[in-house]
């Protein structure tokens, strides 16, 4: 396979497209962030990497919470909208259609069109030059009950989550895998085991 060498630049894909929603001085907004991740595990953190001129950027750092919500595939011309249009402009929630209700472990909202959310504190802000770094613990994870099996286990398969990559939005398709498929152990029938001519 031959390649291209660009110069250094953020090409890392696909990425979660997420609304961030935020409050601060009685007022609430959302906004679209695709620079996000989880960085730790116990106790569970993420991040969320923001410009100092956005509007939700001030708003975040003085209350010390935020919600990230991670939206289906449907809404992502509510998505594309809260990543091009300011805060200051209006009220992006009535202008998206999106619905919200109260989080349970921070003053903020949650979208209720998400099938997750989590609800985050601020912990650092580390300053990254272009953007601001926020780290946050999480607080608590909100989860949609039709995203459940039988069982309870989370199907994000189900869900029609949105992807962005290289400016484009995707729609991810079905799954192609578990994690530790690639090495869990194939059992053999106890037929195939008992009588090596059907193997």
């Amino acid at each position: 396979m031959s390649k291209v060498q660009w110069k250094p630049g953020a090409l890392l894909a696909p990425l979660p497209a997420v609304l961030v929603t935020c409050r601060s001085g009685g007022r609430d907004n959302v906004m679209t962030v695709a620079w996000t991740g989880i960085t730790n595990t116990l106790p569970p953190k993420c991040y969320i990497a923001v410009r100092p001129e956005r509007f939700s950027h001030d708003m975040i750092r003085q209350s010390g919470v935020f919600v990230i919500n991670i939206p289906t595939s449907f809404m992502a011309r509510a998505v594309d909208y809260c990543g091009c249009v300011s805060g200051k402009t209006g009220d992006k929630f009535a202008a998206a259609g999106l619905k919200t209700a109260p989080a349970g472990q921070v003053d903020c909202l949650q979208l209720e069109d998400c099938p997750v959310t989590l609800e985050c504190r601020v912990t650092d802000v580390i300053p990254q030059g272009s953007h601001d770094l926020f780290l946050a613990d999480i607080l608590a994870v909100n989860v949609e009950q039709d995203a459940l099996d039988a069982k309870g286990k989370l199907r994000m398969d189900k869900c029609s989550l949105l992807a962005y990559a290289h400016g484009d939005y995707f729609a991810m398709g079905k799954k192609v895998g578990t994690f530790g498929f690639a090495v869990k152990k194939k059992h053999k029938s106890p037929a195939r085991r008992a009588n090596p001519k059907l193997r």
